[in-house]
């Protein structure tokens, strides 16, 4: 399966706080995992903004994420346009860009948010 990871499901698996249920899709070698540039940007934006929970340094995540081999999406107009048909369930502007680009590139979406989870193809991962 291809999918494509939210930032909190990122959060936790960097402070190895990841729900059981989850862990499956981030162990099984046949899963190809994907990071979005704007996973990093929400970072560095909610970090700057003082998010007690983004307080992890954003080039720590990245570069975890890229040694540990997720593939890092780039956002491109494509997906930027993708969003205005995009029902609007969701309003946060980082949640509807990974919807659009895991729509885009045929992945699964990821996501510890439960009203993201209205969109497809999304797996809804509960905090535990």
């Amino acid at each position: 399966m291809r999918l494509l990871i939210d930032t909190h499901l990122l959060l936790w698996v960097a402070n190895d706080t990841l729900p059981k249920q989850a862990v499956p899709f981030f162990t099984d070698k046949d899963n190809e995992l994907f990071f979005s540039s704007a996973n990093i940007w929400e970072v560095v934006i909610k970090r700057g903004l003082d998010r007690p929970d983004f307080q992890i340094n954003p080039n720590d995540l990245y570069c975890g994420l890229v040694n540990n081999g997720y593939n890092e999406l780039t956002v491109t107009s494509h997906h930027t346009l993708l969003i205005a048909h995009l029902p609007p369930f969701h309003k946060d502007p980082f949640d509807r860009i990974l919807i659009a680009q895991a729509m885009a590139e045929g992945l699964t979406l990821l996501s510890s948010d439960e009203v993201v989870s209205q969109y497809s193809p999304v797996i809804y991962i509960k905090k535990e």
